[in-house]
């Protein structure tokens, strides 16, 4: 790789598919003894998988909605 004028980088695309990587992943730049570590941004998964189950009942979603709609 060779550093750009502005300090941009290509990450090889094989290393882009390999990782995940595509247009508009967030990276960071973690210094390590050795050099430069480039990860990946760990995303928020799905905001709903955090509160999935909260409510610690045993039904499946059609009968909760049917509940909900009084039927």
């Amino acid at each position: 790789m060779k550093l750009m004028e502005r300090g941009q980088v290509t990450i090889p695309k094989k290393y882009r598919d390999r990782y995940g990587m595509r247009p508009g992943t967030e990276l960071d730049i973690v210094p390590k003894k050795e050099g430069l570590l480039i990860v990946k941004k760990k995303m928020n998964e799905n905001p709903f998988r955090e509160v999935y189950g909260i409510l610690g009942k045993e039904s499946n979603t059609d009968r909760i909605i049917e509940n909900l709609r009084g039927r």
